[in-house]
């Protein structure tokens, strides 16, 4: 019988990153975990039958630190860990604007790239990276899609790097989706009602819906698609 893969899923702990972790999981797939909040993360390892390595992806002594705690073989690695610092507010001169944007970066890009070229070595050969980018990177969100629209740029680049081995690299691009942590409170009624009337189906996104399609990037069956970015939005982006 073969080994079952090893999935790392980073920010795995809510949201869409445990949803996507719970996929790999139900899959026969073993799954490793990781985020800050080593509680949040020690729990929910439990509930997925999971492993649980607790650091944070943007900083680079941690993630070294990690590393001892990480399988040494990684089939599938989903940089999911980010979000937009931007809806913590903070102070409105230049100071603390760059400061916004210096901790999106980290949250967002840093966080892929220091994870991904740490794991790089354990990389197996037909290994899948799937990347969570955002609508945000097209349709714009200060420091936050600017970020995102780095991660694209990047993913194009480790995919040139990888693919002779067989590796895949791409972005699942996300629109609006539900019951996650993302908004921090600040989504209104209106804001939300007005997000789902952009798309072409009428919903929001679900968690489900991200962890299906990360499921198949991550699948031997997506072999040949690579240095892509793939929108989930209900259509309120069409990429062409």
């Amino acid at each position: 019988m073969a080994d079952s893969r090893q999935v790392v899923v980073t920010g795995g702990g809510t949201g869409i990153g445990y949803a996507i972790a719970s996929r790999f999981a139900k899959a026969g797939d073993e799954v490793t975990i990781t985020g800050r909040r080593e509680n949040v993360l020690t729990e929910s390892a439990a509930l997925l039958g999971a492993r649980a390595v607790p650091f944070d992806a943007s900083d680079p002594a941690a993630v070294e630190a990690a590393l001892a705690d990480l399988p040494d073989r990684v089939d599938v690695l989903v940089n999911n860990a980010g979000g937009n610092v931007e809806f913590g507010g903070g102070g409105s001169d230049l100071a603390a604007l760059a400061g916004r944007w210096r901790a999106n970066f980290a949250a967002n890009v840093l966080s892929a790239v220091l994870v991904t070229t740490a794991l790089k070595p354990r990389l197996a050969d037909n290994a899948r990276v799937i990347t969570l980018g955002s609508i945000a990177a097209n349709k714009g969100a200060g420091s936050y899609g600017a970020a995102k629209a780095a991660v694209e740029s990047w993913t194009a680049d480790i995919s040139r790097e990888l693919g002779p081995r067989g590796i895949t690299a791409n972005v699942v691009a996300p629109g609006l989706i539900g019951e996650t942590e993302f908004f921090q409170g600040t989504l209104t009624g209106e804001r939300r009602e007005l997000l789902i009337s952009q798309t072409r189906n009428k919903r929001a996104g679900t968690v489900e819906d991200v962890a299906e399609l990360v499921g198949f990037l991550g699948s031997p069956d997506a072999g040949h698609l690579t240095g892509q970015v793939i929108h989930l939005n209900g259509g309120a982006h069409l990429a062409r």
